[in-house]
């Protein structure tokens, strides 16, 4: 069976396990305690040896990279498309794609490593963590890990993370303000890739991200979040202060 290696159905994990209940495609889930640092551990790197989540085994093969998995699992397997037939809609899917990726989840991590996964693991043993990050394999991922430990972010990188994560909610709501979805008239990767990041941002910038100042962001959050893909995905959270994350989004 897929074998899917993840963490809570947010964020980088919350991608590929959103396009796989999408296409309604059976997965054997692998839970790895990212607070617990279970993907620097050798049974883990044994499949990705850069200790990097999600990770999809099919067929013998390992498929690393989130956005690139949920792609890879839309053209391998039966089920509802999730790519856009339309040219202009699919280049406006994947433009949208990129820029969650490479615009607005990094500034959304910094805050999110800062206030979260920081305080999470600090209070443990100071020799432990030390030799945590000293296992990690990626230079950049033990520079983000200890400064997330040791609270040494910047208060210009904390403040341009939220700069760009307001400006990035203003180049939302505007583009779902002229559509429905975020490629055009139909659901796609787009929205399962948006999703998982989006979803925090009126818990994070309740001033600017709210029912009254970004209502087409509000309503897009809802719709994907009342799709039975997405209640069947956050389903399968364990840690309870993530699980509860999404409740807002309920209409009463």
């Amino acid at each position: 069976m897929l074998k899917l290696y993840h963490w809570e159905p947010n964020a980088n994990s919350g991608k590929p396990m959103l396009a796989l209940m999408e296409k309604g495609v059976a997965f054997e889930s692998h839970y790895l305690d990212l607070l617990n640092f279970d993907q620097h551990k050798p049974d883990y790197l044994a499949i990705n040896p850069l200790g990097t989540i999600p990770a999809l085994v099919h067929d013998g093969k390992v498929f690393t990279e989130s956005t690139a998995i949920m792609e890879y699992v839309d053209a391998a397997f039966e089920g509802p498309s999730l790519t856009p037939v339309d040219p202009i809609e699919r280049w406006r899917m994947r433009w949208w794609m990129k820029w969650f990726d490479q615009y607005l989840a990094k500034s959304a991590s910094m805050l999110g490593w800062s206030v979260f996964v920081g305080p999470s693991v600090r209070a443990r043993d100071p020799e432990e963590l030390k030799a945590a990050i000293e296992r990690i394999p990626m230079k950049e991922r033990r520079v983000a890990w200890s400064k997330a430990i040791y609270n040494t972010f910047s208060k210009e990188e904390l403040a341009e993370s939220t700069r760009r994560l307001r400006d990035g909610i203003g180049k939302l709501e505007a583009a779902l303000g002229a559509r429905a979805w975020i490629a055009g008239a139909t659901y796609s990767l787009g929205d399962a890739n948006g999703f998982n990041l989006a979803y925090a941002l009126p818990l994070a910038q309740p001033d600017v991200c709210n029912d009254e100042k970004t209502p087409a962001i509000m309503e897009w959050l809802r719709k994907i979040y009342e799709r039975p893909a997405t209640r069947k995905c956050w389903a399968l959270a364990r840690v309870p202060r993530m699980g509860e994350r999404v409740k807002f989004l309920e209409r009463t």
